[in-house]
């Protein structure tokens, strides 16, 4: 049986839960994070190793990747907004280089 879709969180949720995620921040109603890296070598190990943690979840980012720096944005599409799917995806995320 597949475990219960994540559900939207409310502003007030959100703003909560964001005060104890460091480096991450709302834009365009997202949860946002830009990751620097020393090269492109450290950039692209970090989403290989991101992108397991994602398939793990099956919570997918949006991301982009410009030689040393990877932006990330988190949603969750089927929640309408943002679930706490995504704050465990960006704490497990942030885990990685913090």
């Amino acid at each position: 049986m597949p475990g219960a879709r994540p559900t939207r969180l409310s502003d007030q949720e959100v703003e909560i839960q964001l005060a104890a995620c460091p480096g991450w921040q709302l834009a365009s109603a997202k949860l946002y994070r830009r990751f620097d890296f020393s090269d492109f070598n450290a950039a692209f190990g970090f989403m290989a190793r991101a992108a397991l943690i994602a398939e793990s979840l099956d919570h997918h980012p949006e991301w982009s990747n410009v030689y040393n720096r990877v932006e990330v944005s988190l949603t969750t599409h089927d929640a309408g907004g943002i679930s706490e799917l995504d704050f465990e995806l960006a704490g497990r995320l942030s885990a990685l280089v913090d």
